[in-house]
């Protein structure tokens, strides 16, 4: 959990907001049915609960509109993690019930800004929503590794798992769930993603990249026309829009070329890629629709 302790400026304990963050995403999962180690898809928690998520062409995080009929406008320009992340923070605004808002865009949008409560408060309740504490200690277990000693690559296929960014996991697994120590996060931040991807395709990209594999949690895997994903080496998918663009020992390497749902297959795990067009602007609820 957070620190305990209080701000020359706003005078809030941090500890006490983390803890009510924690309880109102845990609330959402049981509301929902979703199991408390799942990953969830953002946008599908969204629209069950009431709230239209809708992306706009816009230079901002993201912006909550409260109302009778509730609404979040996210900027179609961010990366898709980040997007997904913005989307929850929305909502943690809508499940306070705080008022209408608006996330300006950040320069570093890893660097969160904790010294207003309600944002504060918001970034952990999309920190514990995104990232349950059963579900990425799951997914360490599941793979033999431990959070403290794992690689860079490691929790970055991990962020994938959760639909998250890999400094975002890290933040959360050293600062929210302290599960790793502020040394080993330092170090870990000190490699960014363009250099983890570089690592896992032996090559520079700037493209994103999913690695997604049999030790996945999650059945989905959210993508946009254009985003490089991973898969085992023995892997059928839906050629229509995945075209396959490189082979390594053990992995095949695939981009998202249509937009639609393509069916994923191995001999021991399958799963379904939603993909979206590039910068998509409309609801989220029909991102993925064929053109």
């Amino acid at each position: 959990m957070m620190a305990a302790r209080k701000t020359a400026n706003t005078h809030f304990c941090r500890q006490t907001s983390a803890n009510m963050a924690a309880k109102q995403a845990t609330s959402v999962r049981v509301r929902l049915g979703i199991e408390q180690h799942l990953p969830v898809c953002i946008y599908d928690v969204c629209d069950k609960l009431g709230v239209t998520v809708r992306f706009i062409d816009n230079n901002m995080e993201g912006m909550y509109e409260k109302n009778a009929r509730p609404k979040i406008y996210l900027s179609s320009k961010r990366p898709l993690a980040r997007r997904v992340y913005n989307c929850a923070h929305e909502l943690g605004h809508h499940e306070f019930g705080d008022g209408s808002s608006i996330d300006e865009l950040k320069e570093d949008a890893e660097r969160p800004s904790w010294e207003d409560p309600k944002e504060f408060k918001a970034d952990s309740f999309a920190a514990h929503l995104l990232m349950p504490t059963i579900g990425l200690r799951g997914a360490f277990n599941s793979r033999g590794l431990e959070i403290q000693t794992a690689t860079s690559e490691q929790i970055y296929v991990i962020a994938c798992d959760f639909g998250v960014g890999y400094t975002t996991l890290v933040t959360h697994l050293s600062v929210g769930l302290r599960l790793m120590n502020s040394i080993r996060a330092a170090e870990l931040k000190k490699v960014s993603p363009k250099q983890i991807r570089s690592r896992l395709l032996g090559q520079k990209t700037a493209s994103p990249l999913i690695v997604a594999g049999a030790k996945r949690l999650n059945p989905r895997v959210d993508a946009e026309v254009g985003t490089l994903i991973m898969l085992p080496k023995d892997a059928f998918v839906d050629a229509d829009k995945l075209s396959p663009v490189g082979q390594f020992k053990n992995a095949s390497l695939f981009e998202a070329v249509k937009p639609g749902i393509a069916q994923i297959r191995t001999p021991e795990w399958a799963a379904f890629a939603r993909i979206a067009r590039k910068e998509y602007m409309g609801m989220a609820r029909y991102r993925h629709l064929e053109e």
